[in-house]
């Protein structure tokens, strides 16, 4: 491939085999039937029967497939439907869930131009641009889409907004002239690239590459290549099948043996097979997640996180590290001019972003405008050598046109000095456009019967044309000292990251209306400078603040510079670390990468694949990282992210569609918001996995005491069933809607391999597990001798739901007893619980369902047993939450290396 910017125009369009007035028109049908058409290629999506099948592919499915077979075969049609039935549910959610998922590669194709002015045989034409191929002439103005790749031919005035290829939030000066050495994407200034923005001017460009071989193809091909990653969840949900699928093999082993040994035949062997593999399998499980989780979107929504993949809410919940962008996302994406030097002053400007609302302030004290002629005459010079407007759209301001600009057109109005007012006051008769290469910008007015021409550019630029400057009320000849002075405020206000614009002025007399560039070299009277800069949010400080308490290290990935890059993050309190620059990023390998990431806190510069390599290095260190981003340029690292996180106002298409999570404010504090209901959700998911994995424990433990000691299942299969799809999820649900304690962010992040289950949790739910397995059994026992087999199962069946009832009371945390949570702050549990215990009266009592379940009515006596043994079972593990609160801590947290996490509240690594 070639290296456009090393070459000059001719040389291109020699290399191109092209010429100025374009290609023929057979020559460019020849050319696309080499190159194709000029589209971005879409990954093919699998057919829809496939996607359904895959939901199929799980241990679980397998286990609760050959336990609906053995029912067939056995004869129990109602256990093998309820089970099938089960099965098509799941597959179901699954697959809606998927289908939803991939959608980038479709948003990508919409960004790409839909039309483009070419120059063929000759004749300027408008064509599709899926048409366009390597060598066409094509024109670009202000507006215009570009539609290819392609190198600057005639440039006037050209700016583009590059801001969604390479990071860089302010429009890119173009021309044509030979670059030499190696350019980064962002420093090709002689080329435009395919799907970027022309703001202002006009070009001439040669199209260099079409479709995928442009650097938005290049990025496209990317989006395809990567795969994305498992969650936490993801991975937590896939042990636990393999755990579960083992179980239950060296179970059902154990339970055939014990029941050949006991004389069972081989019927009654069947059946206990079944009903071991329906209590080891937590049927309703999955959909009660997914409920969580989609409950858990919309908290999130409400807190302007807007969540695209479901299993991906917790994920953020368990993130150490967040990678930020800083325009618009650290920072207001709202150009402000904050500081004035005029005269030797310092001047002040409050205020942030569009709101023409602010004082100007010199020490601490308020300017009156009407006593400062100079700042009234910088911030005049500042609106009317100016193409930006404010606007108001609505109800929100705004501004039309470059940011810098805007920014000067802003700090005016505060002042009272409305643009359009000026305008009528002073007309424009002429002007003299900025261009990179004179380095300022001119405007010729009529007032009072003369003309004056103003001038704002680089202070060096109007220093070096002026031959005198305004002190007081007077103009003065300009000195060696004045110039000294002016470059040191320059440097100060750059030091702080401002962009720094000087303005000066000159008066013709009225026969001169038009003007040119000698008319002022030498003959300008300098006025002052203005220093702007887009401002950190406030609410950023603050959620960087709760990242840091949160052991959550916040990285910044920008496309701006080093100095404006450190310069923000030393204000909204990033914590402290190294920076490096894309360019020194694309010197390093990636084992070099590896072994400084932990230590850098600001990448700036960035260009787009380059974000990918550094999500991937973070990765490596088994970091949980969240990507936020708005651009074309980040859809490889988002989607790659273990979250990806779009904006929703300044995004494209392209990043959301990539895309976690979407910001419905474009505001950091709405990405800790995030992190906050993240980790809250994974508590509720495993308060709920405590619960219905107890419950099915219990059911196991108390199938081999009984077969092993009586001889006699104590649940059939069908009871099994109803009290993990019905019981258990008629309050799994409310639980997973338990309110959040407040600590969240006090506690360190989740180490990404301590899933869902961890040591201390199995200790509990084997503890309970025991606890309810015997006090069923010693029920089924003592009825057996006393009542018949099916008022046995019955009282056995009751006493489990029971303990569910009371238990679920129990799981809404592993260290906070009910009172200190608040009986009544979970209303939804409450009601859960009611209808849970109206169901079971339905079972018991209404007659075709105790044909379908084997059940008989119970005496109120009966219950009174049941529930006794419930109400202990529930004070044993209250009690335990007072005397030994952390007794089931173990293995919740694990260490990170060194820059991982910082130390929470409590003093946990």
């Amino acid at each position: 491939m070639a290296e456009w910017h090393k070459l000059s125009p001719d040389e291109a369009l020699t290399t191109l085999r092209s010429k100025s007035d374009g290609l023929d028109q057979a020559e460019a049908v020849h050319r696309q039937t080499q190159h194709g058409l000029n589209v971005l290629l879409g990954k093919s999506k699998p057919p829809a029967l496939l996607v359904f099948t895959k939901q199929f592919l799980s241990p679980l499915i397998y286990v609760l497939l050959a336990a609906a077979i053995i029912s067939l075969v056995v004869g129990h049609y109602i256990d093998a439907v309820v089970i099938l039935a089960v099965l098509m549910l799941n597959a179901a959610i699954g697959y809606i869930q998927e289908t939803r998922a991939e959608k980038a590669m479709e948003a990508l194709l919409k960004t790409a131009a839909p039309k483009a002015k070419v120059r063929r045989d000759g004749k300027i034409m408008l064509l599709p641009a899926r048409q366009l191929v390597p060598g066409d002439i094509i024109l670009l103005e202000t507006g215009d889409r570009v539609p290819a790749d392609a190198r600057l031919i005639e440039v006037s005035n050209l700016k583009v907004n590059e801001s969604t290829l390479t990071g860089e939030s302010m429009p890119v000066d173009k021309h044509n002239r030979t670059l030499s050495g190696n350019a980064s994407l962002a420093e090709r200034k002689n080329q435009v690239h395919m799907s970027t923005i022309v703001t202002y001017g006009r070009a001439i460009a040669a199209v260099t590459a079409t479709g995928m071989d442009t650097e938005i193809g290049r990025i496209a091909t990317a989006i395809a290549e990567v795969e994305t990653p498992k969650t936490p969840l993801q991975k937590g949900i896939g042990k636990l099948s393999r755990y579960i699928v083992g179980i239950f093999l060296a179970i059902c082993t154990l339970l055939i043996i014990v029941g050949i040994a006991r004389g069972l035949d081989a019927l009654e062997v069947f059946l206990v097979a079944v009903a071991a593999a329906v209590s080891a399998i937590p049927e309703g499980l999955p959909a009660v997640v997914t409920v969580v989780l989609a409950i858990g979107m919309r908290v999130m929504a409400n807190r302007n996180a807007i969540i695209r993949k479901l299993a991906a809410v917790e994920t953020l919940g368990s993130a150490t590290v967040i990678c930020s962008d800083k325009t618009g996302t650290l920072t207001l994406n709202e150009m402000t001019v904050h500081r004035m030097y005029l005269n030797g002053d310092w001047i002040e400007v409050s205020g942030d972003g569009y709101e023409p609302v602010g004082d100007f302030k010199k020490g601490d004290s308020i300017i009156d405008i009407n006593d400062n002629d100079n700042l009234v005459l910088t911030l005049k010079i500042g609106t009317l050598c100016n193409d930006a407007m404010l606007i108001k759209d609505k109800g929100q301001n705004g501004i039309y046109g470059d940011p810098t600009e805007g920014s000067m057109v802003v700090a005016a109005a505060k002042a009272g000095l409305i643009k359009e007012t000026l305008e009528k006051q002073y007309p424009r008769i002429d002007e003299i456009p900025f261009q990179s290469e004179k380095l300022y910008m001119a405007t010729l007015h009529r007032y009072n019967q003369r003309n004056v021409a103003y001038v704002k550019g680089a202070p060096e630029r109007l220093l070096a044309m002026s031959k005198s400057i305004v002190k007081g009320n007077s103009v003065s000849p300009i000195t060696k000292e004045d110039v000294d002075d002016i470059l040191d405020a320059n440097t100060n206000m750059a030091k702080q990251a401002m962009r720094v614009i000087a303005t000066a002025y000159v008066e013709f007399p009225p026969e001169i209306d038009d003007i040119e560039d000698h008319h002022l070299q030498g003959t300008l009277v300098f006025v002052g400078l203005m220093g702007m800069a887009d401002p950190p949010r406030d609410e950023a400080k603050q959620a960087i603040s709760l990242c840091n308490g949160a052991g959550i290290r916040v990285v910044m990935i920008t496309g701006d510079n080093v100095i404006t890059a450190q310069s923000i993050a030393e204000k909204i309190g990033l914590p402290a670390g190294s920076a490096i620059s894309g360019a020194e990023l694309h010197h390093m390998s990636d084992e070099e990468l590896f072994a400084q990431v932990e230590d850098i806190s600001v990448f700036a510069r960035i260009e787009p694949l380059q974000k990918l390599k550094i999500v991937n290095a973070l990765q490596r260190h088994d970091h949980v990282v969240a990507m936020t981003g708005d651009g074309v340029n980040d859809a490889p690292a988002l989607k790659t992210a273990n979250i990806g996180i779009a904006m929703g106002i300044t995004g494209t298409d392209v990043a959301k569609e990539s895309s976690d999570m979407v910001l419905a404010d474009d505001n950091f504090a709405s990405v800790v918001a995030a992190v906050d209901e993240g980790r809250a959700i994974f508590n509720r998911l495993r308060n709920v996995v405590f619960f219905s994995l107890s419950t099915n424990l219990a059911e196991l433990l108390s199938l081999i005491l009984a077969v092993s000691i009586i001889g006699i299942a104590p649940l059939l299969a069908v009871q099994i069933i109803w009290i993990n799809l019905v019981t258990d999820t008629s309050v799994e649900i409310p639980l997973g809607l338990e309110p959040k304690f407040g600590d969240e962010l006090q506690q360190p992040p989740r180490h990404p391999k301590v899933g869902l289950i961890y040591p201390g949790l199995l200790f509990r739910i084997c503890f309970l597990a025991l606890l309810m397995s015997l006090a069923v059994f010693f029920i089924f026992n003592w009825a057996q001798s006393r009542y018949s087999v099916e008022e046995a199962r019955t009282l056995a069946f009751c006493s489990i739901v029971t303990f569910s009832w009371l238990r679920v009371l129990n799981a809404r945390s592993d260290k906070h007893t009910i009172f200190k949570l608040g009986i009544l702050k979970n209303k939804w549990l409450l009601v859960g619980i009611a209808t849970a215990i109206l169901l079971q009266m339905v079972v018991i009592y209404v007659p075709f369902m105790q044909t379908a379940f084997q059940t008989v009515p119970l005496s109120i006596g009966k219950w009174g047993i049941v529930l006794l043994a419930g109400v202990i079972l529930f004070a044993i593990e209250e009690v335990r939450k007072i005397m030994l609160p952390n007794l089931f801590a173990m293995g919740k947290f694990m260490p990170f290396s060194k820059k991982s996490a910082a130390t929470d509240a409590g003093g946990n690594k």
